[in-house]
C-alpha cells in the first residue's frame, strides 16, 4: 500500500455487474467453464475473468515466472505460509502505546489502539506486500480493511530488517491523526485495493456507509496485464474464432522491432519506429502512476483515461525539475524522460512475468547505449565497478518511502546540480557526495565538461518562475504548452500553471490547448480555464462535451454546471454531467468525494443538497480539512456568519494546528468587528504557514490599526522571500507611502508595475508616491 501523506445490502436492488456475475457462476457450476464457453456464440458474451491458473497450461513459463513475482504476493490470506512477521507475542512501542502481535488458534492478531485510542486485539485477515516491507490488514464488520502502520521489515538482519517499524517514525500518529490507521488515509477499500487485485469492485452503498468490495482474483494476476481471458479460451480450444487470439489487447509493441545500432551510433534506435500509441505503458500505468479513478470496469483494452485521472508534474509530487518528490509510482516519471519519446516500453527493461530486469547492472543499459563509450571513466568519472560508475546512481537516483523502500527515479535525467544551486532541487552527485555543496558538483562536472548538458527536460527554469510569480513567467508557459516537441506530460503540467492568465496570448494558448490531441494537455487546459466568465466558458469548452475520453467529458461538465447552454448543446451536456455524477458516487465513500459533489450542488443552486454532502462529509472523515472551509463559506455566502464561526472553531478543537481554519476564523471575526480576537488566529495563521503570502497579508491589514510599523515590517520580511507577489507589494507601497517614505513607495509600485503592467492600483500609487516626493 502506498504510504499515505498529510489522497449488496437487504432490501436494495443488486447491481447489474453483480447479477450477471452470480448468473455467470452459477452456469459454471451446473456446466463447467468448458461447455459454457463451447456453447456460447462468438461474441454472445463480454469476455470474463477465469483466473490466473487457467493460463498455467499452455504458459507455464511465463506462469512460473509470475508466482516468483510480487505481483502474485501483493494481497494474500494471511497464514503461516504468507506472514512474514514476528508474531509470537512480539512487542513494539511507538507514541506511547505498546502494541503486541500474537497467534490465538492458528491465527493472527495484534494488540493496539483502536480509533478511540484504547488498546483492542485485531485479527489480521490478510496480507500486503512481501519485499522490503509487508503490511497487515484488519477487517471489520463494515467492510473496511484497514492498513495497519506497524509494518514487518522483510529485508534481512544485516540489512536492517526482521523488525518492526512505524511508517511514520518521527510523527508521533495516535488516534487523532489523520494518518492513525483507522482512518480513511489507511483504508484498503479506496486507497490500495484496486491495485493490488484484479478486476476489483468496490462494492460501497451510501446509505448504509458499509463496503461489500469483490475481486476477481485476490493479488493482480495475469489477467490485471492481459485482461479478461474467457475468450482467449475460447479460441485456444478451437471453439471460436477471435481477433486478437480472444485477448482484450495484444501487448505487441515490442514484437518485430528491435533496437539497433549503426558503428559510428552510440545509443540504438527502435527500428522500425514505435508506433504512435503506448498500449503498454496504458496497462502499466493503471497502476505504477498517481492517480484517481474515476469508474470501474477498466481491463487492458480500455481507454485508460476513461477510468483514471492521471497526476500531473504538480508541485508537491514532483519538483519543479520534474524529479520525484513523493511517492508518484514511475509512470510520470517515464513520460517526460527522453527515452519514452525514443520509443522506450516498460518490457524492454522489465521482465513483465517475474518483474525481473532484462539484464543485471550496466549491462541493462549496455542493452542500447554502446558500453564503451558510457561504461568508461570518461564519461562517469568514477573508478570502474564502483557504486557511482553505475548508470542508475547518476541517471536514475533513488528516493526511499515508507521507510524502507527505495523507488528509483525513472525521469532518467542528465545530473545538473547547476539547477540546484539556483532552484534548490536534488540532484545525483550531491546525494553520494553529502558532505559537499551543489557548487561543488556543478565546478566538478564543468571539469569535465566545460558546457554540460542541458538533458531532455528543460522546463525547470520556467516552471520555477511561474511558482514564484515571476515577471513574464506565463510567457514561459504558453511557449511549453505549445511546443509539440515537448512530452505530452509536460505540456499538460504547463497548462496548468496557467490558470491565472495575465495576458491575452496565455487565454489563446490554452483555448489552443482544447483541440490538443492529448486528452492530458485537453484536460489541463479545461481546469485553467475555470476563471473564464460564464459566456466565453460555455462557448469555449461546450465542445469537449463530446470528447473520446470521459475525464475530459467529465471535467467539462463540471465547468459549465453553472453555464446556461444553447439547446443544442443540451443532451450532450446532460450525458457528461451523468458521467461526472457517477464519478462522484462512485467516491461517495470519502470525504472528498462528498465536498466534490457538494462543490456541483452549489453551481447548481442547490444548497440544500450541498449542505447534506458537507454533512456527510465531516461524519465520514470528522479531520477532513477541506469541509469545514467550504460548509463555513457556504454559511458565510448565505449571511449566517456564526454558524460559520462554529464550524470553524468545531474543526479547531479537533485539528489545531490547521493554518487554514485560523485564517478563516480570523477574517470571519474582522468580518464581525472583533478584531483583537481575529488578530490572534491571523498570527496563528501566520505563523504556523510563514510562507503563505495570503496569511501575511491578511495578518497585516489586521496588525495596522495597532502598529503600523510593525505591520509594515511584516509585510516586508515576507516580500524578501516572496518578491514577486503583486498583493504584498501594493499594500508595502501603500504603507511606505502613509509612514513617510515615498522613495520606497515608488520602488514598490515600478516593481508591481513590472509584474502587472498598467495595474491601475499599481499606476495610482505610483503617482501619489512620486508627487509627495516632489512635495517633500
Amino acid at each position: 500500500m502506498p504510504n499515505a501523506s498529510r489522497s449488496s445490502v437487504a432490501g436494495r436492488p443488486l447491481p447489474g455487474w453483480l447479477l450477471f456475475a452470480l448468473s455467470l457462476s452459477l452456469l459454471v457450476g451446473l456446466f463447467g467453464w468448458q461447455q459454457l464457453l463451447l456453447a456460447a456464440e462468438p461474441g454472445a458474451l463480454e469476455p470474463v475473468h477465469v483466473g490466473s491458473q487457467a493460463c498455467a497450461d499452455c504458459h507455464s513459463e511465463q506462469f512460473q515466472a509470475w508466482q516468483g513475482s510480487q505481483h502474485a504476493h501483493a494481497m494474500q490470506h494471511a497464514t503461516s505460509d504468507t506472514v512474514l512477521g514476528d508474531f509470537d507475542d512480539a512487542t513494539f512501542h511507538y507514541a506511547g502505546i505498546e502494541s503486541r502481535f500474537f497467534r490465538r488458534d492458528g491465527r493472527f492478531f495484534v494488540r493496539t489502539d483502536d480509533a478511540d485510542g484504547r488498546l483492542s486485539d485485531f485479527e489480521i485477515r490478510y496480507t500486503f506486500g512481501v519485499e522490503p516491507l509487508q503490511q497487515y490488514l484488519v477487517e471489520f464488520p463494515d467492510g473496511r480493511l484497514q492498513a495497519l502502520s506497524i509494518a514487518w521489515d522483510s529485508r534481512p538482519a544485516g540489512a536492517g530488517g526482521q523488525r518492526w517499524f512505524h511508517l511514520y517514525p518521527g510523527e508521533a500518529v495516535d488516534h487523532r491523526d489523520e494518518l492513525h490507521w483507522t482512518r480513511p488515509a489507511q483504508n484498503w477499500n479506496f486507497m490500495c485495493a484496486d491495485c493490488h487485485s484484479t478486476a476489483l469492485r468496490k462494492g460501497y452503498d451510501a446509505q448504509s456507509d458499509t463496503f461489500a468490495t469483490r475481486w476477481a482474483e485476490l493479488n493482480v494476476g495475469c489477467e490485471a496485464c492481459h485482461g479478461p481471458a474467457s475468450r482467449h479460451l475460447e479460441w485456444a480450444r478451437g471453439a471460436a474464432e477471435f481477433p486478437h487470439k480472444g485477448l482484450t489487447l495484444l501487448l505487441d509493441e515490442r514484437r518485430g522491432s528491435g533496437w539497433r545500432r549503426s558503428v559510428e551510433q552510440l545509443t540504438a534506435r527502435r527500428d522500425p519506429p514505435q508506433q504512435a500509441q503506448s498500449k503498454e505503458q496504458e496497462v502499466c500505468a493503471q497502476c505504477h502512476s498517481r492517480r484517481s479513478q474515476i469508474a470501474e470496469g477498466f481491463h487492458p483494452g480500455k481507454r485508460l483515461l476513461d477510468h483514471y485521472s492521471q497526476a500531473l508534474l504538480e508541485p508537491g509530487l514532483y519538483h519543479v525539475d520534474g524529479q520525484q518528490r513523493e511517492e508518484v509510482f514511475v509512470s510520470g516519471s517515464f513520460a517526460q524522460s527522453r527515452m519514452h519519446a525514443a520509443g522506450v516500453t516498460c518490457s524492454d527493461c522489465h521482465e513483465p512475468h517475474g518483474q525481473k530486469l532484462r539484464a543485471p547492472g550496466n549491462a541493462l543499459c549496455a542493452q542500447c547505449h554502446l558500453p564503451s563509450h558510457f561504461d568508461s571513466p570518461k564519461h562517469h568519472f568514477h573508478p570502474a565497478g564502483s557504486p557511482g560508475a553505475q548508470c542508475v546512481s547518476c541517471h536514475m537516483p533513488q528516493t526511499t518511502y515508507m521507510v524502507v523502500d527505495p523507488r528509483r527515479d525513472h525521469s532518467l535525467r542528465i545530473p545538473r546540480p547547476e539547477l540546484s544551486t539556483r532552484l534548490g532541487t536534488p540532484n545525483a552527485c550531491n546525494a553520494c557526495h553529502t558532505g559537499q555543496s551543489a557548487e561543488w558538483a556543478a565546478q566538478a562536472i564543468r571539469e569535465h565538461h566545460p558546457n554540460p548538458a542541458e538533458g531532455f527536460q528543460r522546463f525547470a527554469e520556467t516552471w520555477a518562475a511561474a511558482e514564484g510569480n515571476a515577471p513574464g513567467a506565463s510567457v514561459g508557459l504558453a511557449g511549453l504548452l505549445g511546443d509539440p516537441a515537448q512530452p505530452a506530460l509536460v505540456r499538460a503540467s504547463s497548462a496548468a500553471r496557467l490558470r491565472q492568465p495575465a495576458r491575452q496570448e496565455d487565454w489563446q494558448a490554452l483555448r489552443k490547448g482544447l483541440d490538443d490531441p492529448s486528452p492530458l494537455v485537453r484536460r489541463a487546459a479545461l481546469g485553467s480555464l475555470e476563471g473564464l466568465p460564464p459566456g466565453p466558458r460555455g462557448e469555449w469548452l461546450a465542445p469537449l462535451l463530446n470528447d473520446p475520453l470521459q475525464s475530459v467529458r467529465s471535467e467539462s461538465a463540471r465547468l459549465l454546471a453553472d453555464v446556461p447552454l444553447p439547446q443544442a448543446r443540451q443532451a450532450d451536456f446532460e450525458r457528461a454531467l451523468g458521467e461526472y455524477e457517477a464519478q462522484l458516487q462512485l467516491n461517495a465513500d470519502r470525504a472528498e468525494g462528498r465536498s466534490e459533489l457538494a462543490r456541483l450542488r452549489r453551481r447548481q443552486g442547490r444548497e440544500a443538497e450541498a449542505v447534506e454532502q458537507l454533512q456527510a462529509a465531516l461524519r465520514l472523515d470528522p479531520l477532513y480539512l477541506p469541509a469545514y472551509l467550504e460548509f463555513a463559506e457556504l454559511q458565510r455566502s448565505a449571511g449566517r456568519e456564526a454558524q460559520a464561526e462554529a464550524l470553524l472553531r468545531e474543526g479547531l478543537a479537533l485539528r489545531p494546528q490547521a493554518a487554514l481554519l485560523h485564517y478563516s476564523l480570523g477574517l470571519g471575526l474582522v468580518r464581525q468587528q472583533r478584531r483583537d480576537e481575529a488578530l490572534g488566529h491571523l498570527q496563528q495563521a501566520q505563523q504556523l504557514m510563514p510562507d503563505d503570502p495570503r496569511f501575511a497579508f491578511a495578518l497585516a491589514l489586521a496588525l495596522h490599526p495597532r502598529d503600523p510599523a510593525q505591520a509594515l515590517a511584516l509585510v516586508e520580511k515576507v516580500l524578501l522571500e516572496r518578491p514577486h507577489e503583486a498583493d504584498l507589494l501594493w499594500l508595502a507601497g501603500v504603507y511606505s507611502l502613509e509612514q513617510g517614505k515615498p522613495a520606497a513607495a515608488v520602488a514598490y509600485a515600478e516593481r508591481l508595475l513590472v509584474i502587472s503592467p498598467g495595474s491601475p492600483r499599481a499606476t495610482a500609487l505610483l503617482r501619489q508616491a512620486r508627487s509627495r516626493g516632489a512635495a517633500d
